[in-house]
Formats: C-alpha cells, structure tokens, sequence
C-alpha cells in the first residue's frame, strides 16, 4: 500500500507519496481559487500513476484539509509538519514554518510537538508578505533574496502587510535603491519571524515551507537566532509527508 499526504496550504498544495517509509513522488500546485479543485487535480495525476484508492491511504491536512474528499482522515497541521520535520532531519530543535498565510514555530523532542506557536494572520512575517513585496518590486523570489543581499538596511516597521505595503511604495517614491528596499523587506520578515520563534527557541532550527532553498533566508535567520537553520528541497513538502506518515500509522 502506498501512503499518500496532502498538504493544501492558503497558496500552495502538496502532496507526498511514501511507500515502504521512503518518499517515492512529490507534487506541489497553487492552490488557486478552488482547494477542492486543487486536492481534484492532485488524485487525478496519481492516479494516472497507478496510485489510487484502491491501493493507498490518503490522509490530508492543512489550510484546505477538508477539501480533500477521497481523504480516509484529517490531520491537524501542527502534527504534520512535526512528524515530517523529524523524518527529514530526525533532530531535537525547532521546526520554523513560514507559510502563506501564518508562520509557526515547532519544538520537537525525540520526535514529539513538545510546544508549538503560530502568528496573527495580518502579521507582516508570512509569505503573503514577500509575495505582496515580490510583485510591487517587479521581482521574483530568488531576485529579492540576490538583491537584498547587496542592499543597506532600512526599516520596515508596519506589522500589517497592507500598511507595510503603502511604506515601500512611498520608498519607492522617494527613490531608494530597490536593493535597500528589498533588503527591508526580507530583515522585516526576518524579525518578526524570530520575535514569534523566541517563544519555542531550541539549540537548534529547521526551515520548512515555501521559502526552504532560499539560501539568503536561512543565512539571516541563523544570523538573527544565533544558531544553526538547517533546511532541504524536500522540507517543502514537510507538513505532507507528515500527512502519510499518519496513513502508514
């Protein structure tokens, strides 16, 4: 049998297939307008690969969890996201998820949420936040991380992205360098991040999410947590491979 996570998060969907432990497909969508839709696509294009409900256990989670209708169970994403930050590093600390919509922090021991926190959802440290940012700048992802690298810090101080929004269009007006702006977009995102994960701190972090191979990231939240951030590729699919872990259980 095969073990089938499906993570469906407020801008990306996820899905993970384990089979024997090891994750043999991943597959990640934009959750668009539709999560049902999303969770649809994600069944068909398994299925054309043999994996179907007849042969695997489907457990969802996430934002859009209850979208998910050929689902056996529904996991919160808390337990998820722990159980996949211990398979992918298999370490005491704690996990940072930074998602579309919120962020949370995550301290495992011997492979259990001993503690956990998650941030308001006008909070400027999501995802949302840099995408908003990404799209007023002209940029791509890669593009702000490369250009905030070489910028000087200003601060960007709004906690909600609306506000925060309104303070780099009035930079831009006022012609600071799009290297500064962006490099105040990402120690805004990096601050508030790290005020939330205080309240979890661990010797040691893990990067989940979206923004997991963003290399300038993890380099400032290390800096910023003064402690190791340890991520991977797959550490994006972290919460849906949690999600078939809990199928295998």
């Amino acid at each position: 049998m095969y073990q089938v996570g499906i993570d469906i998060g407020s801008s990306a969907a996820k899905a993970a297939v384990l089979k024997d432990g090891a994750v043999v497909r991943t597959l990640l969508l934009s959750t668009g307008f539709s999560s049902r839709k999303t969770a649809d696509e994600i069944y068909q294009t398994l299925e054309k690969e043999g994996i179907t409900k007849e042969n695997a256990v489907y457990v969802a989670t996430g934002y859009g969890r209850i979208s998910v209708p050929y689902a056996n169970r529904s996991v919160t994403e808390i337990t998820c996201h722990g159980k996949g930050a211990w398979h992918l590093f298999g370490k005491n600390g704690t996990v940072i998820d930074i998602g579309g919509q919120d962020t949370k922090g995550i301290a495992l021991k011997n492979g259990r949420v001993m503690k956990f926190i998650m941030n308001d959802k006008c909070s400027a440290g999501t995802g949302k936040f840099l995408e908003v940012m990404t799209n007023r700048l002209g940029l791509t992802q890669s593009e702000l991380s490369g250009l905030a690298a070489k910028g000087n810090p200003i601060t960007i101080s709004s906690m909600c992205t609306v506000f925060a929004e309104s303070e780099v269009i009035s930079l831009i007006g006022k012609g600071t360098p799009r290297e500064d702006i962006a490099n105040g977009v990402i120690e805004s995102v990096v601050t508030k991040v790290v005020s939330l994960i205080n309240q979890v701190p661990g010797e040691q972090y893990f990067l989940t999410g979206g923004l997991c191979e963003d290399e300038y990231i993890v380099e400032r939240l290390s800096h910023a947590l003064g402690a190791p951030v340890e991520s991977m590729p797959q550490a994006r699919y972290a919460g849906a491979i949690g999600a078939a872990l809990m199928a295998e259980e």
